[in-house]
């Protein structure tokens, strides 16, 4: 895919995170004027910072983990309005890690994430296939599926 140059390009970390029954942790998002939509943790690289540098720093900002992202597992290129409402052409990284439990603290949100990311979860793969929301990347269950093959 070529990169639209008439676009800001956004680097920007992603973390599929997994708790001990491989649910994975999504953020829901209440745009007004938008339909909601659920995400997976991570956000826009510092200028000067690496995905993995991203990486690590919004799981502990979105979630309080302290973890090391691993390697890169995944990269997107899609193009999408930002929920400030800026087109952009988009780099996401995404890692992915398993914690030891299904609890994560959100009081390092910010204000703009404590008024739009409205709920979190987890979810099973099955849900994730089916639930009725848009869900994204839209195929997160394969690309989680994929790093567990045998």
């Amino acid at each position: 895919m070529t990169l639209n140059h008439a676009l800001r390009l956004r680097r920007a970390a992603r973390l599929i995170v997994l708790d001990p029954m491989g649910r994975a942790l999504m953020f829901r998002y209440d745009v007004p004027g938008r339909p909601p939509f659920w995400v997976t943790a991570g956000g826009e690289c510092e200028p000067d910072e690496s995905f993995e540098d991203a990486a690590r720093r919004e799981l502990l900002e979105e979630t309080g983990i302290i973890a090391d992202p691993g390697a890169q597992i995944a990269r997107m290129t899609p193009e999408f309005v930002t929920v400030e409402g800026e087109p952009v052409q988009a780099d996401e990284r995404f890692f992915l890690i398993r914690v030891e439990e299904a609890s994560i603290d959100t009081s390092r949100h910010t204000v703009l994430e404590q008024e739009l990311m409205t709920q979190h979860r987890w979810f099973t793969l099955d849900e994730l296939e089916n639930w009725p929301e848009a869900v994204f990347p839209v195929n997160l269950a394969e690309m989680i599926r994929s790093q567990f093959a045998t």
